[in-house]
């Protein structure tokens, strides 16, 4: 069985250069993410063993970054010369110009510390722990309180972490399931604004910062920030990447009260708005939404309190943005089972928290038009497959699984209720 290449995750600043870089293509992928300074741009992925000229990465490199540079220049015109200065290898003129395009962004004066806690919650991982708390501990911009929320542990080896760190409070959640985790970080929690990260996430130097920036805007309620994969050495990680990606793009994207009713006929796709790994709300939305839905707890429903969480955002009136300045880096599951076990989770809790949203909004379309074509979608995705059965299917059978594991978790629930 031929062994499946690593993807090489490569950072390509294009302020400090324009050439090609030298990727090695023999028997591995390479993935970049094009950046300038510290806002990102885009990204391609390069197969193994497919070489590029130079005029193909241009080619890649600017169809990449396009969509990006077209939002940040929407308010003035713009023609085709920065694709020029690119191909043609003419730094000055292409860092004066993005100097002048991206200024509201990075000519910033950044302050010590913002009012925003940090919520982290963990379990039995205090390895993954230790090197996000040493990231959060080296931000440009510090946060002025950080809660670790160390769940239902078996040792004392979470608290034993946190007591290396000044200033980081441990609090103790003995029932498993990270909305309870996520719950008890809350009542826990004493500035305004609630970031929430994971474990096994480490935060670009001005994370708080593009957190707190983003609830300047007083119409925002919650936010999510872009996921960037720290490693793509395993085929899991690259399976759970190309096909299950935290990852949200480029480019601001606002989800308000027009959005939810526009959507919600056909089923208002939450889970596009963002991920737990990289979130924040205003503390003031709990008190018309309430908090995270336990229900949906890994062990329990599955996942998924942060879709519900967003639909029940908007449900009430509030704003989210997305705002792709605020970086996080996710470290994936290395291997396949646990990668199954992920997807199997997400699903039933997908299923789960669509039908919860049905019953809350019966005029929702989760029903009639996400969860009665899962059939249909699965049968094409196996007949468009065939013959050479792709990566894609490697989680088919725990993703139908999980679909039917949520639909009885559901209706067993909801006759208990009854």
């Amino acid at each position: 069985m031929k062994t499946f290449p690593p993807y090489i995750i490569h950072h390509i600043y294009l302020n400090s250069t324009l050439t090609v870089p030298k990727l090695d293509v023999k028997e591995k992928g390479n993935y970049l993410v094009f950046w300038w300074k510290d806002i990102g741009l885009g990204q391609i992925f390069i197969e193994p063993d497919k070489p590029v000229s130079e005029k193909e990465y241009c080619d890649q490199l600017i169809n990449a970054i396009k969509p990006t540079i077209e939002f940040y220049s929407k308010d003035e015109p713009i023609g085709n010369e920065w694709e020029y200065w690119i191909r043609n290898k003419m730094p000055e003129e292409w860092n004066g110009w993005m100097e002048i395009l991206l200024s509201k962004f990075i000519d910033l004066k950044i302050p010590v510390s913002v009012p925003v806690s940090v919520v982290i919650c963990t379990r039995n991982r205090a390895a993954h722990l230790q090197k996000c708390l040493t990231a959060l501990k080296a931000l440009t911009c510090l946060p002025e309180e950080i809660v670790v929320v160390d769940n239902a542990p078996v040792d004392d080896s979470t608290k034993n972490v946190v007591e290396k760190f000044d200033g980081v409070t441990y609090v103790k959640e003995p029932r498993a399931g990270l909305d309870n985790a996520r719950n008890t970080g809350i009542l826990n929690s004493t500035c305004p604004i609630i970031a929430f990260t994971d474990d096994d996430v480490c935060v670009q130097s001005l994370w708080v910062y593009r957190v707190w920036e983003t609830f300047q805007d007083p119409s925002v309620g919650a936010m999510t920030g872009l996921i960037i994969a720290s490693a793509l050495d395993t085929k899991a990680q690259f399976i759970f990447e190309k096909y299950w990606s935290f990852n949200r793009g480029y480019v601001d994207k606002v989800y308000d009260d027009v959005y939810f009713k526009a959507t919600l006929p056909t089923g208002t796709p939450v889970w596009e708005i963002g991920a737990g790994a990289n979130m924040a709300f205003r503390k003031s939305v709990f008190e018309k939404t309430r908090y995270f839905n336990e229900l949906l707890d890994v062990g329990a429903a599955g996942c998924n309190g942060d879709s519900e969480m967003w639909f029940r955002i908007l449900s009430k009136g509030f704003a989210i943005h997305y705002n792709p300045r605020a970086i996080t880096y996710h470290e994936h599951r290395k291997d396949i089972k646990g990668l199954k076990k992920q997807i199997f989770y997400y699903m039933r809790g997908f299923t789960t928290a669509a039908l919860i949203q049905q019953e809350q909004h019966p005029e929702s379309g989760y029903i009639k038009h996400k969860l009665r074509k899962f059939p249909l979608y699965y049968r094409n995705l196996i007949i468009k497959s065939f013959p050479r059965y792709s990566l894609r299917l490697r989680t088919l059978r725990v993703e139908i699984m999980g679909i039917l594991s949520g639909l009885k978790y559901y209706n067993k629930n909801r006759e208990s209720k009854g």
